[in-house]
């Protein structure tokens, strides 16, 4: 079964396997949606009539669109995580290099294909078009847990500063490089690497 969001989300978590496969077509199509309409134009009846449910199965989960983009957002970060951590598998044990591409990458596949995703990503557009510091630090500290063993480091607050710094960098130029060219400047993502790499070096080399 696909991630659900975690209950806090949630006005009521799904409990029984047809409740959270509901609330999978529920985010479905409200990230749909977010593509075709934008966030303005967003409405739960919307997302009812797109995930094929009545109005009260979406209201039995959210109270309005903005608690649904929430819960997205926190899906999506589930699975950005996921996707990391199978990445991380096939990988040499403290190759901090590999994890910084594996990091990077999927955050990359993800804004070029997961729907919803450039209007919502983890939470730094909520409201739409801002960004917000705390969807960051919430990134960060996924990426220490997930990776702190696989490098053999402390997940300590060090560690935890450090990949908030290369986050919050990363954030910042990635959405440069997809304000030059729609799929990401090339050029910019590369610099975005390196520059990923010259910093992590220093402390983890």
């Amino acid at each position: 079964m696909k991630s659900v969001p975690h209950a806090t989300s949630l006005r009521r978590a799904p409990v029984q396997r047809r409740s959270a496969e509901r609330l999978t077509r529920i985010l479905d199509a409200c990230a749909d949606l977010l593509d075709e309409v934008g966030y303005e134009a967003l409405s739960t009846r919307a997302v009812a009539a797109r995930a094929e449910v009545p109005i009260g199965s979406v209201y039995r989960f959210f109270g309005n669109k903005r608690q649904m983009a929430d819960a997205l957002a926190q899906r999506n970060l589930e699975r950005y995580t996921e996707r990391v951590a199978e990445r991380m598998k096939g990988e040499r044990r403290g190759d901090w290099r590999a994890a910084v591409d594996a990091v990077l990458d999927e955050y990359l596949a993800m804004k070029r294909t997961a729907p919803g995703f450039s209007l919502v990503d983890f939470g730094n557009q909520i409201p739409v078009g801002a960004r917000q510091a705390e969807p960051n630090t919430r990134v960060a500290d996924r990426l220490t847990d997930l990776l702190a063993g696989h490098l053999g480091r402390n997940p300590g607050e060090e560690l935890r500063r450090v990949f908030l710094v290369a986050v919050e960098s990363a954030d910042t130029l990635v959405q440069l490089a997809f304000r030059v060219a729609p799929e990401g400047d090339p050029a910019i993502i590369h610099e975005t690497r390196e520059l990923l790499r010259a910093y992590l070096g220093r402390v983890l080399d």
